[in-house]
């Protein structure tokens, strides 16, 4: 079976073929630290991080995200200043202070959800002396000029500008996300490298004097630097289309003279009531608003989520779907994921119960098949999703069926359940909450144990009380011809 993933360059599914098997490059756009991460931010590193997830089933991978930590301007272009000094002067910071707290916070919350930290995260103050090494490449081959200490791409040099976001050069007109700056040849022309005026705290010495790198040129510098000069995979939300990876392909295929990226994929957004979340919007809630225990609770939401709840609800979207953001979409995938963490936590106590005995007459060949065509049809989320459920409906039938059912059978159900729900999608954990083994678990089975006792002795009064007390704190009990199984509600 393989597997296709919609090439935003071609505009359709292609058979997916890595330039030097089994070896996958992959570089996705990380964060501008100039504040706390957002949910939308969740959506986007949510889905590469299963994306990455699911090629590491079948590839060695090298994945690289940055961290810009200079010269992404609060207009996206090329005018305005730098979104990190802007925050740094208004909290009377160091503009590194900024972007080291900032960075830190994008690390908890991504921890927090599971997200997988990728193998190389460059940060781009780091790694000046490459990217002026690329504006000499540019500058040589007659793509790019200076004048006044900054240096611009000449866009008019690059008949392909366009074709990723499909904007022919006619049609990129100035003042259209290009901002219009008197001293360019052309409008639409990009910056590489901005003169940086004396008092301006992130600047560092360069052939054309003091300055910082432009926010497109990072990128394309450090994701060949250690990827090379091709990438099998660049990632990255949808806005960045253009003009942003749209500069990169340019600056980066004019340098090399060969194709920068061989697929293009985009996650799509997360809306509030039909537009878009983002700090500019003001509409947007923190991960820390949902996530974090001592962070206020925010008014939209009225209390905190699971961080598991979050990312069922995510993966519940298809990556290239606009997802619009509710408390009754949240309160829906934690229901979901709770009836799925109940079936693995009653699974698993039936393992420990189990000795020999017959099979239980699951095809979990089938449900393997399954789920990997769903993974394999774009990283279909939601359809593997659909297919965890599925199982976990068939594991329920089989633990309340009362059958001996073999120890080594169910070891089985459950190495599918860790295989695929836990390390491919990150839903279900090695340990659940109520498996701990620790001081709360022998608790509530001393509970379980009075409780027996107390209706053996026939004392049903206190068995009843033991029971609608453990009910009322969310522990439910269920009486099997083979003993007493519990699990915790919510």
């Amino acid at each position: 079976m393989a597997l296709t993933v919609y090439n935003t360059m071609n505009r359709r599914k292609e058979p997916f073929e890595p330039l030097d098997p089994p070896n996958v490059s992959i570089y996705v756009c990380g964060p501008t630290v100039y504040g706390h991460s957002h949910v939308g931010h969740a959506k986007s590193y949510i889905s590469f991080d299963v994306i990455v997830r699911w090629l590491r089933t079948r590839y060695n991978v090298r994945y690289v995200q940055n961290i810009t930590d200079v010269g992404h301007l609060t207009d996206d272009a090329d005018e305005g200043e730098d979104k990190i000094v802007e925050e740094a002067r208004r909290r009377g910071l160091h503009p590194m202070a900024v972007a080291e707290l900032f960075t830190r916070s994008y690390l908890e919350d991504m921890d927090t959800l599971g997200v997988r930290r990728a193998d190389i995260m460059p940060r781009a103050s780091g790694h000046i002396p490459g990217q002026i090494e690329l504006i000499k490449r540019l500058i040589e081959t007659g793509h790019a000029y200076e004048v006044n200490g900054s240096v611009y791409f000449a866009v008019s040099t690059d008949r392909g500008y366009g074709k990723l976001s499909g904007r022919v050069l006619d049609e990129v007109q100035a003042g259209a996300r290009v901002a219009i700056v008197n001293e360019k040849r052309d409008p639409r022309d990009f910056a590489l490298w901005k003169a940086a005026s004396p008092e301006h705290i992130m600047q560092w010495p360069s052939p054309w004097g003091m300055g910082f790198p432009g926010w497109h040129l990072e990128c394309s510098a450090m994701a060949m630097k250690y990827l090379g000069e091709t990438l099998d995979i660049h990632g990255g939300g949808l806005e960045n289309q253009f003009p942003h990876h749209e500069c990169e392909i340019a600056q980066s295929e004019s340098a090399t003279g060969v194709p920068f990226v061989r697929y293009w994929l985009h996650n799509h957004m997360i809306t509030v009531g039909g537009e878009k979340m983002g700090k500019s919007k003001g509409n947007f809630i923190l991960l820390k608003d949902i996530l974090h225990p001592d962070w206020p609770v925010h008014a939209f939401l009225g209390r905190k989520y699971d961080p598991l709840v979050l990312r069922a609800y995510i993966l519940n979207s298809h990556y290239r779907s606009d997802l619009d953001f509710s408390v009754e979409g949240l309160d829906a995938a934690e229901a979901g994921l709770r009836r799925l963490h109940t079936a693995v936590r009653l699974l698993r106590q039936a393992v420990e119960k189990a000795g020999e005995g017959e099979e239980h007459g699951i095809d979990l060949a089938a449900v393997e098949e399954a789920f990997t065509a769903a993974m394999d049809d774009d990283f279909n989320t939601p359809q593997a999703v659909a297919v965890l459920f599925d199982l976990a409906r068939q594991s329920n039938t089989v633990v309340e069926s009362g059958r001996r059912v073999s120890r080594a059978a169910l070891d089985g159900v459950d190495g599918l359940f860790r295989r695929l729900g836990g390390g491919v999608l990150g839903l279900i954990p090695d340990q659940l909450k109520s498996e701990g083994g620790g001081l709360e678990n022998g608790l509530l089975q001393l509970l379980v144990e009075l409780r027996q006792t107390a209706r053996k002795e026939r004392n049903f009064a206190l068995a009843d009380a033991v029971r609608d007390k453990l009910a009322a704190a969310g522990v439910i009990l269920e009486d099997r011809p083979d003993g007493t199984t519990w699990r915790i509600e919510g």
